[in-house]
């Protein structure tokens, strides 16, 4: 089927740009006729299997050998990403409470609005306790009745750290004589660790990644703005099977902002192009960042796309296992400084850290950054990602991910090899 730009920028989701107060640029005004460049890319999500009830279960398990050993009777999930963590439940958060308890022993129970309870009987695979709420009662009345029946109203309650704080308040007004604390102790240590089957998943969404990457840099048109870029990205994750998906970028100077720029940008001959984005497979996350030359590049734009290419090489090497993730940002960052930039957080240089957890969020816990000590092992998941900004000039921010294995660090991509060859 034959689609001008416009129209297919438009089928993509491009007819949110007036929405967002942008305007169409020249490339999605533009009337050549086109194919639907990504028709031929095949789903990358057939066979692809999510997390198994059995793993769930044991993430139970040991969720409760640690609470037991932190003297905690009872942990309150909020809905988000630890309530999938565990309960494989996935549900958008609103201000109806709909969360799970989990005990010291045995199941854990729920509480849901009930005119919810149908959907969430669609979902819920681990336990069989649901307490509704209608719109006229408390739900923390029936938190307070699940904590009556687990014998936990004057225990300790842990709260997991994306709780909401109306949500906390409202037990806590119910349950005044309870105990609260983090449940960072019992959450952290099991979701830092990735087990094979969500290294795996993370692996396919890497996989996708690469394959939009391929498929989008080669579409980099004079004129484009980096929404127009981002909608090509987002149609192409939806072919390859990972609706959601996308990749964001920057143009000439305002690659130097880590997160883009609010000025207007247009694609012109000699801009440094930066790529950020990534994917979500069966709750489990990429994050790539790429960054090229459209057109020609200078000498200077190589100089420093080298330098950036070899701090992030050090950041890997110095991944080892035992040692502290902190050394992770300090050999790539030591590559920067040593090279005339910086020091430390200062501009023109590495204006943040080396790198981030990465799992089910985007951004989890296991930071290469200065004063984390703590030490890498088997199955830890973050980015290597030093960036180079010059304000006025440009930025140039490489980064993939690695999973941490008994022989040290592997890529989940392959990095890039040259400035014009990104991926």
């Amino acid at each position: 089927m034959k689609m001008t730009k416009r129209q297919f920028l438009r089928v993509a989701g491009a007819s949110s740009v007036a929405a967002l107060g942008v305007g169409e640029s020249a490339f999605a005004k533009e009337q050549a006729s086109c194919a639907d460049p990504f028709a031929g890319l095949p789903s990358m999500m057939t066979g692809v299997e999510p997390i198994s009830r059995e793993e769930r279960l044991d993430r139970i398990k040991r969720a409760q050998a640690l609470m037991a050993r932190n003297k905690i009777d009872a942990m309150f999930l909020d809905s988000g990403t630890a309530l999938e963590y565990f309960t494989g439940v996935r549900w958008r958060q609103s201000e109806r409470m709909l969360a799970a308890i989990v005990p010291a022993d045995g199941e854990p129970s729920y509480v849901s609005p009930a005119f919810e309870d149908e959907k969430l009987n669609e979902l819920v695979t681990i336990g069989e306790d649901i307490r509704l709420w209608e719109e006229h009662e408390s739900p923390y009345k029936r938190v307070a009745q699940i904590l009556d029946d687990i014998d936990a109203s004057t225990g300790t309650i842990a709260m997991e750290e994306r709780v909401r704080f109306f949500l906390f308040d409202g037990i806590r007004r119910e349950k005044p004589n309870a105990t609260y604390v983090s449940a960072d102790p019992v959450t952290i240590p099991l979701r830092i660790v990735k087990s094979d089957d969500e290294i795996r998943l993370m692996q396919v969404a890497s996989d996708i990644t690469i394959a939009v990457y391929q498929a989008c840099i080669p579409l980099l048109e004079e004129g484009m703005t980096p929404l127009d870029f981002m909608t090509l990205t987002q149609a192409a994750f939806r072919q390859l099977g990972t609706p959601g998906g996308r990749i964001w970028c920057s143009f000439g100077e305002a690659t130097a902002f880590p997160h883009g720029s609010s000025e207007p940008q247009y694609l012109k001959k000699g801009d440094m192009v930066l790529m950020d984005g990534g994917c979500n497979v069966h709750g489990y996350r990429s994050d790539i960042s790429r960054t090229t030359v459209y057109g020609k590049h200078t000498r200077r734009q190589e100089e420093i796309w080298e330098l950036e290419k070899k701090a992030q090489q050090a950041g890997f090497d110095a991944a080892r296992i035992g040692a502290p993730q902190e050394n992770v940002d300090i050999a790539a960052r030591k590559v920067i400084t040593d090279a005339g930039f910086g020091p430390g957080y200062k501009v023109p240089g590495l204006p943040h850290r080396t790198g981030h957890g990465i799992g089910m969020d985007g951004h989890e816990w296991g930071n290469n950054v200065l004063g984390n000590k703590r030490p890498l092992e088997k199955g830890m998941c973050f980015s290597v990602e030093p960036m180079i900004a010059i304000y006025g000039e440009f930025g140039i921010r490489l980064e993939d991910c690695v999973y941490m294995t008994d022989d040290g660090p592997r890529w989940f991509s392959t990095p890039s090899v040259a400035i014009d060859k990104p991926v």
